[in-house]
């Protein structure tokens, strides 16, 4: 695989993956992931058909086209109109991290080295103007994602598929991608440039939705994209700000295990302030009953409201995503070439001082790993320079005396001034009062969000010292660990995500020989034992997990927060 884009990255965890829109770039150390609701939402009897369910959110749902959309598990708002050829598993806590047909039979049959991978879509598949859903439209689907002026989508099918990089999409070349084949309206077969064990798990992404070439209208497809799912597009207003989807009268549940459509109608409603958004799901009058957020978060001060109110506190979903927040060295800025350094740092950090400013324990958790715990990603525990809560800073002046600094040291700590409480001034001033007990003084650099991801994503300009932020486009090892110290995903010219430059062969081979294997659990295995292995070099300090706190109406029944998005499934609430 190449890279995951951050920006996207981060709009799949704003808007739970997710990867949304997506992601693209919210996590939890809980094996059993998400809590069940409980409460007035989930009690009062079981979940019938009918209603109207509200979505208020901070952010639209711009780019509402399937190739333009960078999704996980194909997205929450967007999985209601699109389906794809595998999708998330619509469970609680570690269950929902699991992949499972969508429009596909099963999860797809690979090749004896998994450069092959051959789907065969269900039976009765249709569209909601009732024309039957083909191969050749997932086939035409993926190849339009190329198009220049569809871009945005995920890059890994650009990367993997024979041909794939230099295809400029069917609107430019008539000849489609000959890596996609379609011997029949019901297979295709994808042929691959190497080995990708996890095949199955990019075959969740919106790129897999079927297209009607007939029905394509471009860049303007957005405004009514032919539905798949559940649900259709009835209005599309100031791109993506409002969205009024009503049913889709030939979706059919026999060939959806994983949609529950239970409402009649979902109205979504964006570029709500996050207060308000609050403070309608907090009263839950009148049509907010039965509303819910799907991007907009509890902060502390919110949180020490509902923890008083116990109606209130029976209507918040917790959520958990693969994401951690560090602390990113780059080994080519003086000190930070010397390990001892970098270790002096790790032992130096007061966690729980940094999740205090990240919001206190109900939102972040203590993180001593590059990947999140969830084991789908094959989380295995370790803690390479222990340190307890608080840190211990007479290890650390320890260290910093062998790395010849024995006065102490002086650095520059590069953050965003965003209020995010993960890049923020919070969490660089919590650090800067943990490391100076070591005789570490932190100078903090605060830049405006743009100009902050600018710099520390490249290789040109990128700080011995800031802080990051990660999370995955699956809730697997791969998309983790591979961005982050592959080093041939290593980019000088563009947008770089391998801060520390590491280059090491048998970092890469070992991520290559973990691709070939199409047995997730085998993967993750090898996952964490790497994570355990590049965690040794301190080129991270891992600091914490973020936890997700939403709220949602009075009204709204059937909560389900998977681990794989960390926020609640729309496709399986219900509103009577």
């Amino acid at each position: 695989m190449r890279r995951s884009v951050m920006s996207r990255r981060a709009a799949v965890v704003a808007a739970g993956v997710a990867l949304a829109t997506a992601a693209t770039a919210c996590a939890g150390p809980q094996g059993d992931g998400a809590t069940s609701a409980s409460g007035a939402g989930a009690k009062a009897g079981a979940p019938q058909k009918g209603g109207t369910l509200q979505i208020l959110n901070r952010q639209p749902q711009v780019d509402f086209d399937p190739g333009r959309l960078y999704t996980s598990g194909g997205g929450n708002v967007p999985s209601l109109v699109f389906r794809t050829l595998t999708t998330r598993n619509r469970e609680n806590g570690a269950d929902g991290t699991k992949v499972v047909p969508d429009l596909a039979t099963d999860l797809g049959k690979p090749s004896k080295n998994a450069t092959v991978w051959t789907y065969t879509l269900k039976e009765g598949l249709k569209y909601e103007d009732g024309t039957p859903i083909t191969s050749a439209d997932i086939k035409y689907g993926i190849e339009r994602s190329f198009a220049a002026e569809l871009s945005g989508g995920a890059p890994y099918l650009r990367d993997w598929l024979i041909g794939g990089a230099d295809y400029e999409g069917p609107y430019k070349t008539k000849k489609g991608l000959d890596s996609i084949e379609v011997p029949d309206a019901r297979t295709i077969v994808f042929h691959l440039n190497k080995p990708e064990g996890e095949f199955p798990y990019l075959a969740t992404q919106t790129q897999t939705t079927p297209v009607p070439k007939a029905k394509d209208t471009g860049t303007k497809y957005e405004e009514h994209p032919v539905s798949s799912g559940p649900y259709k597009v009835v209005k599309n207003e100031n791109d993506g700000e409002k969205l009024l989807l009503e049913r889709n009268p030939h979706w059919d549940a026999k060939t959806d295990d994983e949609r529950k459509a239970y409402p009649d109608r979902i109205e979504v409603r964006s570029g709500l302030d996050p207060a308000v958004i609050n403070q309608r799901l907090s009263a839950s009058a009148g049509t907010d009953s039965a509303a819910v957020t799907t991007d907009n978060n509890l902060g502390p001060a919110e949180l020490a409201k509902v923890a008083g109110d116990k109606q209130l506190a029976a209507r918040v979903g917790t959520g958990h995503f693969g994401y951690t927040n560090y602390l990113a060295f780059n080994p080519k800025v003086k000190p930070f070439d010397n390990p001892k350094v970098r270790q002096a740092i790790a032992y130096a950090v007061d966690r729980s001082s940094v999740i205090n400013a990240a919001g206190g324990s109900s939102l972040a958790l203590p993180a001593t790993t590059n990947l999140p715990p969830q084991k789908s990603f094959g989380h295995v525990k370790y803690d390479h320079f222990p340190a307890g809560d608080t840190g211990d800073a007479a290890k650390a002046k320890e260290l910093l005396k062998e790395a010849g600094y024995e006065k102490g040291l002086t650095v520059t700590l590069t953050h965003s001034n965003a209020k995010d409480r993960e890049t923020s001034p919070e969490i660089a001033t919590a650090l800067q009062d943990a490391l100076k007990k070591a005789g570490i003084t932190l100078e903090l650099k605060g830049l405006e969000e743009n100009d902050y991801s600018d710099t520390v994503h490249s290789v040109k300009k990128q700080p011995g010292l800031f802080l990051g932020h990660w999370g995955a486009d699956w809730p697997s090892g791969g998309p983790f660990l591979a961005p982050l110290f592959d080093g041939r995903q290593i980019v000088k010219d563009g947008t770089n995500f391998n801060s520390a430059q590491l280059d090491d062969p048998a970092v890469n081979k070992e991520v290559d020989e973990i691709n070939k294997l199409t047995d997730l659990s085998a993967a993750a295995a090898r996952w964490g034992a790497l994570d355990k292995k590049i965690g040794e070099q301190a080129l991270t300090v891992p600091l914490f997990h973020p936890v997700y706190k939403r709220l949602y109406g009075k009204d709204v029944k059937n909560i389900v927060i998977s681990d794989w998005t960390g926020v609640l499934d729309v496709s399986q609430v219900a509103v009577k």
